[in-house]
Order: C-alpha cells, then structure tokens, then sequence
C-alpha cells in the first residue's frame, strides 16, 4: 500500500485573519458548553453500570471479576481500538458530524443494554457503547484545539473533562434513584418483563437521540487557523480512515503487514504469536481467558496499526510513538487512569454491599461528592497547569504527577473505615485529587504535536487511559475481590499504581521541554511538507 501523504498546511499570510485572536469568541463558550454535556452523557452511559452491578451480579449470575470485565475491558478495548481510525477521520473529516453519529450510536447501545437477559449479550451491548464513544474526545479534543488559542486550552480541555465526573455522578443518582423506583412500582418486573436495572439503562439512553440533534446545529472551526497555521480540507478523508481501520482490525492486520513486505509479515505474526501466548497464560492463571483475550486482541491490534501508521505517516509516528516525551507522559497518566476508573466504579457496590447503604442514598452522596469533587479538581488542576507552564515548560507535569501521589492516603482510609459519612466525604476527596491530572495531562499531548495530528495524539492518549487504565484497573480489583472475598482488598490493591506512575512522570518531567521546543524540526526532519 502506498504512503499517504499528510494534510499539506498553507503558509501563513500576512492578515488580520490570520493573527492568533487575543480574545476567546462568545461562540466557543458556548461550543464549549455542548461539547460538555455531550461528556456528561458520555459518562452517565458508561458508568451507571457501577450502581447496577450488585442488581445485575445476581440477576445474571456473574462475579466481581465479570463485573470488572464488562465496566473496563469489554467497553474499554473497542473504545480504544476504534478510537485509533475515528482520531484519524476526526484529522480529515468534519468533525461535528462524526461526532453526532457516535453520539447516536452509543445512545441506541446504551438502551439496547437493557434487554440484556444474560452477560454476553451485555457485553456485546457494551462494545457498541464502547465504538459509539470512541468518536467523542478525538473530535472534541481537535475542536476545541481550533476554537481556543493554546494559552486557554488546558482551561478549555478541562471544562471539557469535568463532564467525565459530572456524568459519573449524575449516572449514580439516576440510576439509583431509578432502580429503587421502578422495583417498588413493579416487583415483579414490569412492562416487557424488565426490571429496575434495566428499565435504567433504556432511561439514560434514549435522550442522547435528541442531543445528538443540537450537536449537529454546531459550525465546523477552520483547522488549524487560531495558530496561524490553517490546513486545505481533505479531498479523501475516509481514505486515511480506512486505512487505520485495516490496520487495527484482526485479521485484516495481516493483510496491512503483507503489503508492507515480508519482513513486516514475520514480525507482525511474531507480535501476535508472543502476545497470544502471554494472554493464554493470563488466562490460565486467573481463571478468565474473555478478559486477556481481550487484552490480548488490543495490544496486539495497536502493535500492528502503530507499525502501519510508521509506514504510512512517519511525521505522525515520530512525533508520537516516537516521542519519549509523549509517551512517558500518558502511561504516566494511565497510572492515575488506572485507580481512578477502579475507585469510581467500585465505590458504590462497595458502599451497598459493606457499609450497607440504599441506592438513592449512596447514588445521591457518592455520585453528588464525586461529581462535585471531579468536578472542582479538574477545573482547578486545568488552571493551576496552565498557570505552571507560563515559567516552567514541564509545569503540567507537576499537575499530573500530584494526581499520581495525592489520593493513596485518602484511598487507604476510606477502604478500610466502617464510617459511612467518613467514606462519603473521602471519596470527594478522590474525586477532586485524582481529576486534577486530566486537563494538565491531555493539553501537553496536544502541545507536542502538529494542529493535523491532534486527532490521532488524542486516540493515542486514549489508549492508555483504556487499555490500561479502564481495561486493566477495574478487572484487577474485581479479580482480586474474587480471589481473597474482600473487595476493600481488591481496590486497595490499585495503591501498585503511584510508584509506577510516579516514575515514569519523573521521566515526562525531563523530556517534555526538549520535546516541545524541537517539535517543528523533528516533524520537518520525518518529512513533514510545509513547516
């Protein structure tokens, strides 16, 4: 297959049009206001699993390590995967769009969940809620990047995140509130012979049809333009989509490696076969062959698209696979990813099932304390990063690097009390510290790359967020709970992630200044046309 050449950038002119604006316009507020509730409904479909699990535990037969499974791997793997080819369309075509039609199939999916009769044909329902949100933050991210100058971004980049926790929480008290509801109306079940779990998913999932609706009313940015640097519009952009999506997708990788020649062949089949066997052993050992096949599945379609996307685009690969920087800095924030998904998805069958708390009182305390605190620690770290970063080029670091070490004290407490009202408030605390790494951590990934390859830097930085933190953080809590019958043990056990973290933030520390001031060479150095 032949290279595909990049989006060739126009030259700045010498305009007003082209001056980097002083002031943010009134419209990308209120873009910015959308793009955040699109976020909240986001997570309100991803995570109302967590005040249902106990309900769907004992309806459908299945353990705290299935429950891990279906909230992080089975969602978190096909979000990840398709992330790679819809960053990709979100860099050529009309951003808006796509996300509308990903808004709409997540919603479909999110209702289809609740004629789930059995956990295959929910984990099935929650793949397509796992595609269908894969087009949301590459194609936010890209936006918002063209609607605010980079000074604003982290604050624009983490209003757009507090949606993730506003979302979180309200999922809990809808949810909850919901369950509760509908078992008392019905005890039996009810119309269809659904019952209150169900009847929660088809609730939070079918309003989505009508956002999707205001979605698409929103104008299309000139990419690339608030920097001066604005891009011709792609004449075939679902070509470089395509192509990412035979690159990611086994078994069509194998014909994606063979037209790159044999040597890529053998070691694209060396890839499969080691990483197959690692998974085989996974399984072997724990018991659970669905959740590291899975596993296995993604890293080895990222191994083959990030081999693919060497040959296709080296500009892109060098700047991001190839960039030490880069990815010392979202592993480093998959660390943080890692406990913070277990924590949020875990802290209500925890408080139902151990503290004993209702539904509505846990959704209300735990899904309002933790939507306030994520709500507060992300808009608050997006700030105080940008503020670092006027005097020190790795200051966002800073930012993410407390989000890493600040909730393993409050995490060791509140797993470990009897004191519900103590339990609450220090989940607020989690919420607040652990949100605080997210702005900071998505701006420096925009920040070391080119306006054309936000896209797939985003889908990039999702991929540790995914594949391991959501894929790996709840099921790892699950599993443990499942081993030793104590789920304050299984979440204590993510307390692995702060040493991790904190090392290779260390490193994200160090490289990310060079990284940024050579950016423009490095790019023109792999062949970049333009710059």
């Amino acid at each position: 297959m032949g290279q595909i050449m990049p989006t060739t950038p126009i030259e700045p002119a010498a305009t007003p049009a082209m001056e980097v604006p002083d002031k943010v316009p009134a419209y990308s507020w209120y873009a910015l206001g959308v793009l955040v509730l699109v976020y909240v409904l986001n997570f309100v479909d991803r995570n109302i699993l967590s005040i249902l699990a106990n309900d769907i535990k004992a309806d459908l037969g299945l353990s705290d390590a299935d429950l891990g499974f279906l909230y992080g791997t089975a969602f978190g793997v096909f979000y990840a995967l398709f992330g790679i080819p819809l960053g990709r369309l979100a860099d050529s075509w009309h951003r808006i769009r796509l996300m509308t039609l990903g808004l709409a199939l997540w919603s479909v999916m999110t209702a289809v969940s609740g004629f789930a009769r059995n956990g295959m044909a929910l984990s099935a329902a929650r793949i397509g809620v796992g595609v269908g949100e894969a087009t949301a933050s590459p194609s936010a991210y890209s936006l918002l990047s063209d609607w605010f100058p980079k000074k604003m971004r982290g604050t624009a980049l983490a209003i757009y995140s507090a949606g993730l926790y506003i979302g979180g929480g309200i999922s809990l008290l809808i949810g909850g509130l919901i369950v509760e509801g509908w078992n008392h109306a019905y005890p039996g079940g009810g119309p269809l012979g659904l019952v209150g779990w169900q009847a929660a998913f088809m609730a939070v999932g079918l309003p989505g049809l009508l956002l999707a609706v205001w979605v698409f009313t929103l104008k299309e940015p000139i990419r690339g333009a608030i920097e001066g640097l604005p891009e011709q519009k792609s004449e075939r952009p679902f070509r470089g989509f395509l192509t990412e999506l035979f690159s990611v997708i086994p078994p069509f990788t194998l014909l994606s490696a063979s037209r790159r020649g044999a040597g890529a062949l053998a070691v694209n089949l060396g890839a499969a076969a080691a990483i197959a066997l690692a998974a085989w052993g996974l399984g072997s050992v724990t018991g659970n062959f669905q959740q590291w096949g899975a596993i296995g599945i993604g890293y080895y379609a990222v191994f083959s698209w990030a081999a693919s996307l060497r040959h296709r685009d080296l500009p892109t690969f060098r700047l991001i696979w190839g960039s030490p920087a880069f990815l010392y800095t979202i592993l480093g924030y998959g660390m943080v990813a890692f406990a913070s998904y277990s924590v949020s998805f875990w802290a209500a069958p925890y408080a139902e099932r151990v503290l004993g708390a209702s539904k509505s009182v846990l959704g209300f305390w735990i899904g309002g304390g933790g939507a306030l605190g994520g709500f507060l620690g992300v808009i608050i770290g997006g700030r105080v990063s940008d503020w670092l970063r006027e005097t020190n080029p790795a200051g966002r670091i800073l930012v993410v690097m407390f989000g890493v070490l600040a909730p393993v004290i409050p995490l060791i407490i509140a797993f470990t009390t009897d004191d519900m009202v103590l339990f609450y408030f220090l989940n607020f605390v989690l919420s607040l510290f652990g949100s605080s790494a997210l702005g900071a951590a998505a701006a420096t990934t925009q920040d070391l790359v080119l306006p054309r390859m936000r896209g797939t830097a985003t889908a990039t930085f999702f991929l540790s967020t995914t594949l391991v933190g959501l894929a790996l953080g709840p099921y790892m809590a699950g599993q443990v709970s499942t081993l030793t019958g104590s789920l304050s043990t299984g979440v204590l056990s993510m307390l692995v992630a702060a040493p991790i973290g904190t090392a290779l933030l260390i490193m994200a520390y160090r490289t990310v200044p060079m990284a940024e001031r050579t950016l423009v060479e490095r790019a023109r150095l792999a062949g970049e046309p333009g710059v």
